[in-house]
């Protein structure tokens, strides 16, 4: 496999390295960035008039373009901002920052990616959407607090089971199947307040962007998507504080210089309030509230060499008693070195520590209690280097290395004043890959990018590693040996080669036919069988019972920017999914504080597959975009079913999405969505027998999610007012303020969540027969009104 391995990539460092001999060849490089906040810009055009190459500035604002020798104009645009550009000589390589300046007199317009002079059509990505922060901070959100998560979730392909169901799913993948980056640490919970909100402080980021298909092989570790979320870097230029109150929590965020030009830093935190509100009506010792703190710097030791650190430290506390309650909650830390080796090749280097845990405690008093612990820390550090061969061709290699430690449960208490305890094993494992990628612009018509990514995994000891018996599909399987292995032990390895490809060909100036293909490898698994937000999940590595999840997918799509100013934007994207490996449970599966959880634990096989549709207006005083899904995601497993294919959780066949903005006028914005969804599949029980008076459900030939709950739908309303420009003696205002009016589910829509069964209390004669009953369990069934403020000075 080594040998295989080293052809392919000898293979491609020759085919990448083929330029022309015949003429001087030279590179302008450079940052471009804010001139208001020194921010730097991530995905810039860079355009060269005269031969009409291209290129977008990366994650930390840098570009490199490498022409003959010769004079050139070269612009440089980002959408909001305005144009800038340059007339170059290049008779040596020159080294051009650039910073864009705000246009003067914007029209409030939401615009969701790029700019319309790099459309949509022309560009090699598909799969992918970028959201800037503008655009989400006038989605409608419920109580009108702007959300990251909720924002995604009205993209075509992106879909979630419903009001208190945490995380999100993409094409048929599960919640556990998307890895989720912040300043590139991977973020295990992304829910506050039991999934109604995200944990990313708007105030903080700078940019989103997520990727359901064609995922580079930079990336690595997750079947379904990417959801890659960079905070930002702190104004340069002057102190800058901003926030905002709403009814259920505040926020602030200050930013300002270390060294002006060299370095800034951000601090952003938040904080709910709710229990203190309802505290007067509340028994004592209930709570409910969260806190997080996210924190950047930045500092530039030269032109070749800069450092960022970046942290978030969040927390949820849920109490619902004096000695009874749970709390969670994320901490990350990112440490990050850019070098410049020359004017073409540009390196990143990363060390990272993520860690999700929650604490769950219940009891009388301390001679009667239960503490329970578990939690997932990850080690990463990551090299990466972007080599600029010329302006169509741009090679991307590196690596990264991940030490994972599970903490599955951690019990300490007392039963009558007697200590008991009951800890399981700690697990570990190691990740290791490497990959390589190249981007390359054949002609004007054709662009394609291909990579591979090799992972290498390994589950250690110190740990007892279990294996079980055989028995009847579905059914628990018994211990049949252990062994133990000592402190770094290799127990099971696993190696995967992971190919990518994608594809462009351009039909006209504004059409274009995409397809790709990726595949996956997941080596750690999201353990839970219900899809309400809680943190009692537990994540559990890839072990020599439980094998590594593989993803395969290939994309099709067509699309189209149209209009007298390519204001108007068409895709039609068809996708198919396979998974291997995929986890699911038997029936009645002790998923908590077992020991032996893998003997409850199945293997199945996933489809997914469906169109995505979506049209978009970026423009002008009305804008917006509309999106609608076809699809169906399936599992077919050993044991469960008859071991025919049944659908998902989460599977719905349609979703449509509609978001429309209108600016009445200088000051007043109405923005509204409208969301529609069929019903989820759920599993009701098939039979049901009577013993002892007492209505047993028995589901008699093991079928799983053979009912669908009724549709959902909602209909979201905003309205923001802006602060005035100028004071009333005509002097202007240094701060910036609106005001956020909205209404969550207008038209109080009763959208089940769940259905659930029970029986009459009431004692009965003989003979009569038990009455019972069907209850749905709706999260929200009434319209919720809100206000918030917000400002900016």
């Amino acid at each position: 496999m080594k040998s295989k391995i080293f052809t392919v990539v000898v293979l491609l460092l020759m085919l990448i390295s083929m330029e022309s001999n015949g003429q001087m060849k030279f590179t302008v490089s450079g940052y471009i960035k804010d001139a208001s906040d020194g921010e730097a810009l991530i995905g810039a055009t860079v355009q060269v008039k005269e031969t009409r190459s291209g290129n977008l500035s990366n994650e930390y604002g840098f570009y490199s373009m490498t022409l003959p020798s010769g004079a050139y104009t070269v612009e440089y645009s980002y959408i909001g901002y305005t144009k800038t550009e340059r007339m170059v000589v290049l008779s040596s390589n020159q080294n051009i920052d650039i910073e864009l300046s705000n246009e003067a007199e914007q029209l409030k317009e939401v615009v969701i990616s790029g700019d319309p002079d790099l459309q949509k059509s022309r560009s090699l990505e598909m799969s992918t959407a970028k959201l800037d922060m503008g655009t989400i901070s006038k989605i409608p959100s419920l109580l009108g607090e702007t959300d990251i998560i909720r924002s995604i979730q009205l993209l075509p392909g992106v879909s979630t089971v419903g009001e208190g169901a945490s995380g999100f799913n993409v094409r048929g993948g599960t919640v556990g199947q998307n890895l989720i980056l912040l300043d590139e640490a991977p973020v295990y919970n992304s829910s506050h307040m039991l999934g109604f909100f995200s944990v990313f402080n708007p105030d903080a980021v700078k940019d989103v962007k997520l990727y359901k298909g064609a995922i580079p092989a930079t990336y690595g570790g997750r079947l379904a998507s990417l959801l890659d979320v960079r905070m930002k870097e702190g104004n340069n230029k002057k102190f800058e504080a901003n926030g905002g109150v709403g009814l259920i929590f505040s926020r602030l965020a200050l930013e300002a210089p270390i060294v002006k030009d060299k370095g800034s830093f951000i601090i952003a935190a938040r904080r709910s309030y709710i229990d203190v509100l309802a505290a007067p009506v509340l028994s004592d010792g209930f709570g409910l509230n969260f806190y997080d703190v996210t924190a950047k710097s930045n500092y530039e030791v030269n032109k070749n060499n800069k450092i960022y650190l970046s942290g978030y430290l969040g927390r949820d506390n849920f109490a619902f008693g004096d000695n009874q309650g749970i709390n969670w909650g994320n901490k990350t830390a990112t440490l990050r070195w850019n070098h410049l080796f020359n004017s073409r090749l540009f390196a990143n280097f990363t060390t990272v520590y993520s860690n999700f845990d929650y604490q769950l405690q219940f009891g009388e008093d301390n001679t009667d209690r239960v503490n329970w612990q578990s939690d997932v820390t990850n080690f990463i550090f990551k090299p990466q280097f972007s080599y600029f061969i010329n302006s169509t061709n741009e090679l991307n290699f590196g690596g990264e290395l991940i030490n994972y430690t599970f903490n599955p449960a951690g019990i300490k208490g007392a039963s009558n004043g007697d200590a008991v305890a009951n800890t399981l094993q700690k697990k570990y494992g190691r990740e290791a890959s490497a990959y390589i990628n190249n981007n390359v612009e054949i002609s004007p018509r054709f662009a394609f990018e291909y990579g591979l990514r090799f992972s290498h995994y390994d589950y250690i000891g110190p740990n007892s590693a279990y294996t079980y018996r055989d028995t009847i599909p579905g059914k628990r399987r018994a211990v049949a040996s252990e062994k133990k292995y000592g402190d770094g032990e290799i127990i099971s390895t696993y190696n995967n080669l992971e190919p990518r490809f994608s594809t462009k060909f351009q039909l006209t100036n504004t059409s274009s036919l995409k397809a790709s293909y990726n595949r996956m490898a997941q080596y750690i698994h999201l353990i839970s069988n219900t899809t309400a937000s809680n943190p009692l999940d537990v994540w559990t590595p890839t072990s020599n019972n439980l094998k590594p999840e593989i993803g395969d997918q290939f994309t099709v799509g067509y699309f189209k920017d149209f209009g007298a100013f390519n204001q108007f934007e068409f895709s039609a994207e068809g996708y198919y999914r396979t998974t291997q490996n995929q986890v699911e449970y038997i029936d009645g599966a002790d998923l908590l504080i077992n020991k032996y959880l893998e003997g409850d634990l199945l293997s199945g096989k996933g489809r997914a597959y469906g169109l995505e549709l979506y049209a978009k207006k970026k423009t002008g005083r009305f804008n917006g975009w509309v999106s609608y899904t076809l699809g169906k995601s399936e599992l077919q497993v050993d044991g469960i079913n008859n071991g025919n294919w049944y659908p998902m959780r989460y599977d719905q066949r349609h979703n449509l999405k509609i978001v429309a903005f209108y600016e009445l006028n200088k000051r007043w914005s109405i923005s509204a969505d409208f969301v529609y969804t069929s019903g989820t599949p759920t599993t009701f029980p098939t039979s049901r027998y009577y013993s002892q008076g007492i209505l047993v459900p028995f589901n008699g030939n093991t079928t799983r999610n053979n009912v669908r709950l009724a549709d959902y739908h909602r209909l979201d309303v905003s309205f923001r007012l802006e602060g005035r420009e100028f004071h009333r003696d005509g002097s202007k205002r240094r701060n910036r303020d609106y005001w956020v009016f909205s209404v969550y589910n207008v038209y109080a829509r009763k959208n089940p969540f769940s259905i659930y069964f029970s029986q009459s209390s009431d004692r009965l004669a003989a003979g009569t027969p038990i009455k019972s009953s069907a209850t749905q369990v709706s999260i929200i069934g009434t319209l919720i009104p809100s206000v918030s403020y917000n400002f900016k000075f």
